[in-house]
């Protein structure tokens, strides 16, 4: 009988799960086009690519998604259940809330452990494979990134602007206008094409660009004087194809050192993380000593090291300012002020340093605390979704749905929140990635209570009558009124 119920509960739970999975996951990725689209659109990537591309970026929002459909699922399918009595009936039979709710307890601590096991195995794997794909755009497709009918200085030392850029992979232009940004000494250079392509080049350090049917403008007199310039116009050669080589490896190496400083943690587990967090500690740890050493030496270089040598050093008699003379005085108080003047700013840039440090271990710790901590979210967010939807007994998208995103939001602001509190130094990393978690445990714990006492506790009548002395007094009494 009993395992006839518990079918019957994971059935009805597992509904609207894979419903509201899939609407969840699909907004989350609407919101990753949102913000990345523009960024691939008009650069000659195919659909497929990009779909791809998207595809690997929005895996990572599983993490998310899963505890907000736990919610959602259990407080829908709670509701159903009080909505169609099944909970008294359940009751009526002997069969208490927390069997009802163990089945459906298992069914999230399976899915928790799936979230674990996804998060530290595939979702690095797939982080990998993102950033791969956009430094692979940014290596092999570099003359996508122009807009067509505005000027362009992407190009290291020349501005460039295309009228329309067209074709399969945005290979073909129109319109071309090359300049070269010369200095005062070199010979100005200006290119006009009516037409142009993008060839691959042997070398994928240089972009190469053949143009057809324009003119070469160029000035032969830099570092002349302006009467040898008035003498004689600028130079004017036409051709029918011109084939020009650009050196892009500024760009590309840029792209480069940008994906290798920024995201490398994000491509491991959280054994390797492990190893991260203990190798940034030490060099953090020496690097912090260093500063510390450096200051105090610009500070007092009479005690520079004292307490790591143990030698005792006579400390300078001090000089009395009413001994000296006036201008001696004043170039003493004068260089006090620039040594002053010069800790502050030293001290002020020291303090950027190690604050970019402290922002980089934060996001590695929390991070790696994270593929645990929001498993744990999943439990947490089953015991609010069913002890709420046993209590409002209300099914379907209405009033369970607000109440789930309302909680959802108030977890994911402290998620920011307590983030951003973390990566300025004010809290320590673990606690920031476990705080919410901490916070809502409690409000899980209380809200399962209620359910297990009955509690009314979505009962407008219940507040109603808990405030009605209050109302009372500023009502006025219309009782027999019409025989007044």
């Amino acid at each position: 009988m009993l395992k006839i119920l518990d079918r019957y509960i994971i059935k009805t739970f597992f509904g609207p799960f894979f419903f509201i999975f899939s609407v969840l996951f699909f907004i989350f990725i609407v919101n990753i086009i949102w913000v990345q689209l523009g960024q691939f659109m008009g650069k000659g990537l195919s659909y497929w690519q990009i779909l791809k591309l998207l595809f690997y970026l929005g895996v990572s929002v599983i993490s998310l998604v899963l505890p907000l459909t736990i919610l959602l699922a259990s407080i829908m399918s709670f509701g159903e259940f009080g909505e169609r009595y099944e909970l008294a009936a359940m009751k009526a039979a002997g069969i208490s809330l927390t069997r009802v709710m163990a089945p459906l307890m298992g069914v999230a601590t399976v899915l928790a452990v799936l979230l674990f096991l996804f998060s530290n195995n595939i979702i690095p794997d797939f982080q990998k494979k993102a950033k791969n794909m956009l430094f692979n755009i940014a290596q092999t497709k570099p003359a996508l990134n122009f807009t067509p009918g505005q000027f362009i200085d992407q190009l290291p030392g020349y501005m460039v602007k295309f009228d329309k850029i067209y074709g399969e992979n945005g290979e073909n232009i129109e319109g071309v206008f090359v300049h070269r940004k010369a200095s005062t000494y070199e010979n100005q250079q200006s290119i006009v094409a009516e037409k142009g392509k993008f060839v691959p080049a042997a070398n994928k350090n240089f972009l190469k660009l053949e143009l057809y049917n324009g003119y070469i403008f160029e000035d032969n007199f830099a570092g002349k004087g302006e009467n040898v310039r008035l003498k004689q116009p600028d130079q004017a050669i036409k051709f029918d194809t011109l084939v020009s080589h650009f050196d892009i490896s500024e760009v590309i190496n840029k792209a480069i050192e940008k994906e290798q400083i920024t995201d490398d943690y994000r491509f491991q587990t959280y054994g390797q993380l492990n190893e991260t967090v203990a190798k940034n500690k030490k060099e953090n740890a020496a690097y912090f000593e260093n500063i510390s050493s450096d200051v105090l030496s610009q500070t007092n270089s009479v005690i520079t090291y004292m307490d790591k040598t143990k030698s005792k050093v006579m400390a300078k008699q001090q000089v009395k300012l009413d001994t000296v003379k006036e201008d001696k005085k004043l170039e003493m108080i004068y260089n006090a002020y620039n040594r002053l003047d010069n800790l502050k700013t030293t001290a002020s840039g020291k303090k950027n340093e190690f604050g970019s440090n402290i922002k980089y271990f934060s996001k590695v710790v929390i991070y790696q605390q994270r593929i645990i901590s929001y498993s744990v979210t999943c439990i947490i967010f089953f015991l609010i979704g069913a002890s709420l939807g046993s209590i409002i007994r209300k099914g379907g998208m209405g009033l369970p749905v607000i109440i789930a995103i309302i909680i959802f939001i108030i977890f994911y602001v402290m998620n920011l929140g307590i983030e951003n509190i973390s990566w300025g130094g004010g809290m320590s990393p673990y606690l920031a990635a476990w705080l919410p978690n901490l916070i809502l445990l409690p409000f899980g714990v209380w809200m399962t209570y209620k359910a297990l006492t009955d509690s009314q506790l979505f009962d407008a009548e219940k507040y109603k009558a808990l405030f009605k002395p209050i109302t009372k007094r500023f009502s006025k009494n219309k009782e027999h009124k019409r025989y007044q």
